[in-house]
């Protein structure tokens, strides 16, 4: 069977990590994707990362992640004839995503009014750091200014270190997977109606309409966040806890997964003590329960105790490295990294977050090279070899 997206034609004309991510998605779940890049440089994410030969070769750690399976097409759209090109594309594709400064589309007449001339039913998806409208509209989106200004980094660390930025562009990575559901929904409707729409993606919104919990309860509660470091605000004893060999992240939020951590650790007595016998004392004596739990902790290792409380049926984990993780036999043996041969060496890739029952929904191919199908796919539009070359020659590709 193939793929939700299969036979869905994607005109991504995006750079770095934000638009990017969110195409990749499409990438995962079946779509074609063909990659707009400006000719000679390519989009800024190919000379980013840890590897700097591959760096310089166009092929940057930071690019491979987020666009294994995609087409690469160079393209001027300032040119004329580069316009021309993307409305040829546009006409024999389903959506096209975007994350140009608001304007910048409007400006080269490549904008959702525009397209829609040439494809009815074209989804036009626009990803910008505060929306296409608004006073802020305009300012430069950027993954650590949004997250300052977002309430994640008032909310990240504890009183001591916040704020404190995430250890990854969260931000980006939000907006990217929030354009990737809205440009899905819409294509749906775009099926079934046969007409197209606009949808303007704010990484803002995206962000704090993914912090959910925090959110509403200021909202319906007027209980303003705080930043709680490794704490659970929602449930005590719930957090990070030192062990006699490594970091146990436990997360007894339950009244009857506290009991059974009283008695796994020996301490069944605090399970009827009054500062703890309800969910919410223990909430307000969190810093009293987690001191008499500690000096147990101290007697196993993590790895020890996190086998013991899961078969107790405490929620509990080891805390660990990214390499860890990567290597832990549960991804492998799901197949979560994909790796390909290609330009410059091996890539490697992690899938998204789900399956389907009938495929791993892993990258189809490797990262491409800057303009790698810009001559195939002109043949597909018509242009002979001639008309290549003289376009080739003016720098439109």
């Amino acid at each position: 069977m193939s793929l939700p997206l299969h036979g869905i034609r994607v005109l991504d004309v995006t750079n770095v990590l934000a638009g990017p991510f969110g195409s990749f998605q499409l990438v995962l779940l079946g779509a074609e994707v063909i990659k707009i890049e400006q000719p000679g440089s390519g989009d800024l994410a190919r000379r980013l990362g840890a590897d700097r030969e591959a760096d310089a070769k166009l092929m940057g750690a930071s690019f491979v992640s987020v666009n294994a399976g995609k087409q690469s097409v160079t393209l001027n759209l300032k040119a004329p004839e580069g316009k021309k090109i993307f409305k040829e594309f546009a006409a024999i594709s389903d959506a096209v995503i975007e994350n140009f400064r608001p304007g910048v589309m409007n400006r080269l007449g490549l904008d959702f009014p525009e397209l829609e001339k040439v494809n009815s039913h074209l989804v036009y998806c626009s990803l910008s750091g505060f929306g296409q409208t608004g006073p802020l509209a305009m300012r430069p989106a950027y993954d650590q200014v949004i997250q300052g200004m977002s309430g994640v980094m008032s909310v990240t660390g504890d009183v001591q270190s916040a704020p404190l930025r995430v250890g990854y562009p969260v931000c980006d990575t939000l907006g990217g997977i929030t354009a990737a559901l809205a440009v899905c929904a819409a294509l749906v409707d775009a099926r079934a109606t046969g007409h197209g729409r606009m949808i303007d993606v704010s990484m803002l919104e995206s962000t704090l309409a993914a912090m959910g919990w925090v959110v509403s309860n200021y909202l319906n509660a007027a209980v303003e966040p705080i930043p709680m470091g490794n704490e659970n605000f929602t449930a005590a004893p719930s957090g990070l806890f030192r062990t006699a060999d490594g970091l146990l992240n436990i997360a007894a939020n339950e009244s009857v997964q506290y009991e059974k951590l009283c008695d796994v650790i020996g301490r069944p007595d605090l399970k009827t003590d009054v500062r703890f016998a309800d969910r919410d004392t223990r909430k307000e004596n969190r810093l009293l329960i987690n001191a008499e739990i500690a000096p147990h902790l101290m007697k196993r290792s993590a790895a020890e105790w996190e086998k013991v409380l899961i078969e107790a049926g405490v929620p509990a984990g080891c805390v660990l490295s990214v390499p860890e993780i990567l290597h832990h036999s549960h991804l492998t043996g799901r197949k979560f990294v994909s790796a390909f041969d290609a330009f410059p060496g091996k890539q490697k890739m992690t899938r998204g977050g789900f399956v389907f029952s009938d495929d791993e929904a892993a990258p189809p191919g490797p990262a491409p090279l800057l303009s790698e199908h810009t001559e195939s796919w002109l043949t597909k539009l018509g242009y002979d070899r001639k008309q290549i070359a003289d376009l080739r020659g003016k720098r439109v590709i």
